[in-house]
């Protein structure tokens, strides 16, 4: 028994000493054989089956193989063996009795295979073979560096000996140079193909121009040429910070979108550093869900930056799943070498792709546009037209396409011509609203528009002309204005046929009704009556209007208008009070000259109120009306019927008062709780139609009223009556003090209680 430095072998193990070996003349000539043998070969095949034949002859063995090791995957493989197997075997470097001698250095001799610790029984078990006695040896270099094995299975007759085992590490030191010398060779025509081979498919690759081709060619060839199984190429998008893949070869290619600082394609994109993982599920970087979405099962992950020429990082490769084990720094560096030499390529792919994305998107975006756009090129040629040009000026794209712009805006249309002329001089856009143009016999309404067009460097390459045809909306508008306010017409053609519906918004509300109507109406008759609303809404409407006010309806010799809707503006409250002005002093112009023809004069009131409303069509699809509804509405209402009850013309609530900008000559008549509500409200009186003739002293009065309405509030009737007095000297037909005056009496005579507040309660409307 031969025993180790530090322990006992197994009895069934013997580690033969390498002292004092003398090799006999025969076996020195087999050696020469050797030598001789493996010199005639050039390939490493050939020299590793000349060497297990001479082996396993001279040793009487069944089998023998000879594992040469591979640095780079730390595994030991064998391209030849005796017996059944004629294909590469792959095994770690540090398992089995190969890996074990590999890695002790020194040799073994095992009469009993399964008793032997390092003996793995699962290659007899797949095989069918049983191995009984092995005979194994490092192949050692002259200068002592182990660059594989050779194993000898089962001697025929009798057991391995330690001059067979001496003469096997002969026979593997004599081959070693040989095997050594071949190996490299073979690594440098190996390493030389695939450079022509890379330069091949870069080649390939980078002639490419489409983005999705070019995808599906390098992720391809990346994962064929690191032995994988998947892989991806992910490009930045600067406009969303997302890394973005067209393919995914295994995934159906599927288009995937992330944020570039996730996931470890993140990482890499942010870091601009390679990341090489083993396996994946022990690094805490990896994210899992992806698997579990698609069943697939990530062991390891191979990610590059894919830089460009400029440094700048625009991407990253990531590939999967390497067969026969995990990605080495080589693989890293052809992969980082195939992504450098395209990403020039990828760069000038996605511009081009990019470009034709955005001329798709032109193309579509001009055929799909209602407007006529017809370009010209700088020799003034018409080369383009669209659908709606082509509709429009009733042609064919033959009848068009490549004439002259001055053949074709002839007659009542040269006035174009001298729009393009004026564009292409000054450079600058010119726009022409409502214009009539002439096409096959028919007139047309439309506003045109021409454009210089020029590229980056401010060069001129033509004009653009875009036609609105506003013929048909010119028409309707008209026709719908007639029946409703034109901002509502713009409105619900803007809206097409889903009009139906409301918003709540906040609105000023604006009630006008003629006083003594129904008497008129009895005086005047039906055709009198007609003639008086027409004349008496047109100047009504015109004041509204003027105001930027929408008016909703006529009910009756009422109007309803509103301020804030469809359209807001800033001071829509002001609108409505000047509003209510204007009608009342055209009101008093027009009787004036009603008076002159010997007609009656018109009084009326006018209330506003500023509120939460619902604004909107209702109805059905074959009959709709748009109408305002809400309390503030309501309120509105009542404040026109209370202008009655105060003597007054024009009557607006606490809500809108609060909110005017304007200075206006305002006096608070009295804190009511109208018809159907509970809430109070101040309701104030707009005085500003008034001149010194129609109301003499107005501010003194309206100084005495408010001691007045002060005394009153507090329950000091006579003190109230004396302030009341006071302004009626000023103005003896001041009728709101008059009635203040008659409340104050009846309200001596019938105290109200302790709960006096001054709040009026109506009990009708």
């Amino acid at each position: 028994m031969i025993k180790s430095r530090d322990k006992k072998l197994p009895d069934k193990e013997q580690r033969p000493s390498r002292k004092n070996r003398i090799l006999k003349p025969r076996q020195e000539k087999l050696l020469l054989h050797v030598s001789e043998r493996m010199a005639a070969f050039e390939s490493l095949d050939d020299m590793l089956a000349v060497l297990v034949d001479i082996a396993t002859r001279e040793m009487d063995a069944e089998r023998g193989t000879i594992f040469l090791n591979d640095s780079d995957t730390n595994e030991l493989y064998s391209r030849v063996a005796q017996g059944n197997f004629q294909r590469e075997i792959r095994i770690l470097n540090n398992s089995g009795v190969a890996g074990h001698v590999f890695t002790a250095g020194q040799g073994v001799i095992v009469h009993d295979a399964y008793t032997n610790e390092h003996f793995n029984r699962s290659v007899d078990e797949s095989t069918g073979f049983t191995t009984k006695s092995i005979l194994c040896v490092p192949i050692r270099t002259l200068k002592g560096e182990i660059i594989g094995v050779a194993q000898l299975l089962n001697k025929r007759s009798g057991q391995f000996t330690n001059d067979e085992f001496a003469l096997l590490e002969a026979m593997t030191t004599q081959a070693a140079i040989a095997l050594q010398s071949t190996q490299f060779v073979e690594r440098m025509k190996k390493f030389r193909a695939q450079e022509m081979e890379f330069f091949k498919i870069v080649s390939d690759i980078t002639a490419e121009i489409d983005l999705g081709a070019l995808l599906n060619k390098v992720m391809s060839e990346a994962t064929r040429m690191l032995n994988a199984e998947r892989s991806t190429l992910f490009l930045n998008d600067e406009k969303k910070g997302e890394l973005f893949s067209k393919v995914g070869l295994g995934l159906d290619a599927i288009v995937i979108r992330f944020p570039n600082h996730m996931g470890i394609a993140g990482a890499v994109f942010q870091s601009g550093e390679t990341i090489n993982i083993p396996h994946a599920y022990a690094d805490l970087r990896f994210n899992p869900s992806f698997d579990k979405k698609t069943g697939y099962f990530t062991r390891s992950i191979l990610c590059v930056p894919v830089i460009n020429k400029s440094g700048k990082t625009i991407g990253v490769t990531q590939v999967l799943n390497k067969r026969g084990g995990a990605f080495t720094q080589q693989d890293e560096s052809r992969l980082r070498a195939f992504t450098a030499q395209v990403s020039i390529a990828l760069e000038n792919a996605k511009l081009f792709d990019d470009i034709q994305n955005m001329k798709n998107y032109s193309e579509s975006m001009l055929e799909s546009m209602s407007n006529g756009v017809i370009t010209l090129n700088e020799d003034g040629k018409i080369v383009t037209c669209n659908t709606a040009g082509l509709q429009i000026m009733k042609v064919t794209p033959v009848n068009i396409l490549d004439r002259p712009a001055e053949a074709f805006f002839t007659g009542t249309n040269a006035w174009v011509m001298e729009k393009i002329e004026r564009v292409e001089e000054t450079r600058k856009s010119d726009v022409t609203m409502d214009a009539e143009l002439e096409f096959g016999g028919e007139k047309i309404s439309a506003n045109l528009t021409a454009l210089p067009l020029v590229n980056v460097e401010k060069k001129k390459l033509g004009t653009m002309i875009i036609i609105d045809d506003i013929s048909t909306e010119k028409r309707m508008k008209s026709t719908m204005s007639r029946y409703m306010d034109p901002g509502l017409a713009d409105q619900i053609l803007a809206g097409g046929e889903d009009i139906l519906g409301g918003k709540s918004t906040t609105a000023t509300i604006l009630f006008s009704d003629i006083r003594g109507f129904t008497t008129l109406t009895e005086e005047l008759g039906a055709q009198g009556t007609v003639s008086l609303l027409n004349e008496y809404f047109t100047i009504m409407v015109d004041c509204i209007q003027k105001e930027g006010g929408m008016l909703d309806k006529f009910i009756g010799d009422a109007i309803m208008a509103a301020f804030g809707t469809p359209v807001t503006h800033d001071d829509d409250d002001d609108r409505a009070v000047r509003a209510a002005i204007g009608m009342i002093r055209s009101l008093n112009a027009w009787n004036v000259k009603r008076h002159a023809d010997g007609k009656k004069p018109v009084s009326m009131g006018i209330g506003i109120n500023t509120d939460t409303i619902v604004s909107g069509n209702i109805g059905s699809p074959k009959r709709m009306d748009y109408t305002l509804i809400g309390d503030g509405v309501n309120l509105a209402s009542r404040l026109e019927s209370l202008c009655k009850q105060y003597h007054a013309s024009i009557l607006i609530s606490e809500n809108t008062y609060r909110r005017l900008r304007g200075t206006y000559r305002i006096r608070e008549v009295d804190s009511v709780v109208v018809k159907g509500k509970t809430e109070t409200v101040a309701v104030y009186e707009v005085l500003d139609y008034h001149d010194e003739k129609t109301f003499p002293n107005v501010m003194e009065v309206v100084n005495h009223f408010r001691k007045g309405l002060y005394q009153y509030r507090n329950g000091a009737w006579d003190r109230a009556i004396d302030a009341f007095t006071e302004a009626l000297k000023l103005h003896e037909d001041e009728k709101l003090c008059r009635m203040y005056i008659e409340r104050c009496e009846y309200l001596k005579k019938s105290p109200p209680g302790d709960d006096w507040s001054g709040v009026w309660i109506m009990k009708s409307k």
